[in-house]
């Protein structure tokens, strides 16, 4: 038996990247998993890639808006009777110095990753409480504790989702839910690998392992925060960055 079989999760921007290889990861250790994007066609293809219906569904989902994701999570429990694990990690990039940055890119930026997570995470806790028991695992970034560079939007989003999952995690701890973070440092992502040979290398020098992550190690991650092996941790910030900026 898998480390998650019999569960089912929502995975939010689950149609490529870290989304979909913890989608992957989950189905492969015994879930069934609900796919929440933007790109409708990309999320079906990922269904198809996981195994078809029989263990994936793709939903539509703009998480900035709190009806959506609502019906998102619903999905899960009309087609599979519950929801024990949701997975907030849709997200986008509008980098610029602070200088340059508009008040849109900021604001897109605040509502996709923060009012995202927050959206995810109410929704699902009022799912869970009800059921006595949940995972939410809402994905952060090193960014989130450093600050980075041209990434003053960014930044501040996934420092506050660290704050959000730490709140979180003490109001509904009692009601048999657990929520946790994780802050994946330099990942090697179709994103990442378009950045810039020079500021790739930059990044490369600050990490101690020296090499970029893959996609699969931030879904390991994941799925030990989703599993019964993580059961006593709750409000936690697991980063997987290689050392990076320890």
């Amino acid at each position: 038996m898998g480390l998650l079989e019999g569960k089912i999760a929502v995975v939010t921007g689950g149609a490529q990247g870290i989304g979909l290889a913890i989608a992957k990861k989950y189905v492969e250790q015994g879930a069934k998993v609900v796919l929440g994007d933007l790109d409708l066609a990309a999320t079906e293809a990922a269904v198809k890639e996981l195994g078809g219906e029989d263990v994936a569904r793709a939903v539509t989902c703009n998480v900035t808006d709190y009806g959506q994701v609502e019906a998102l999570l619903n999905t899960a429990v009309e087609v599979w009777g519950k929801l024990d694990i949701v997975v907030n990690n849709a997200g986008i990039t509008r980098d610029a110095t602070m200088r340059k940055m508009t008040e849109e890119q900021f604001d897109q930026v605040i509502a996709v990753h923060l009012k995202g997570c927050w959206n995810g995470t109410k929704a699902a806790s009022l799912i869970m409480r009800e059921q006595g028991f949940g995972a939410i695992v809402n994905m952060s970034s090193i960014s989130g504790k450093v600050g980075m560079i041209g990434q003053t939007n960014y930044s501040a989003a996934k420092a506050g989702i660290v704050g959000l999952t730490k709140a979180a995690a003490k109001e509904i701890a009692h009601q048999g839910v657990r929520v946790n973070a994780i802050q994946p440092g330099l990942i090697r992502t179709a994103m990442t690998e378009a950045m810039p040979q020079k500021a790739w290398d930059q990044k490369m020098t600050e990490i101690p392992m020296g090499r970029a992550g893959e996609p699969e190690e931030i879904a390991n991650v994941a799925t030990f925060y989703a599993s019964d092996l993580s059961s006593y941790m709750t409000g936690t910030v697991a980063e997987v960055t290689g050392g990076r900026l320890l």
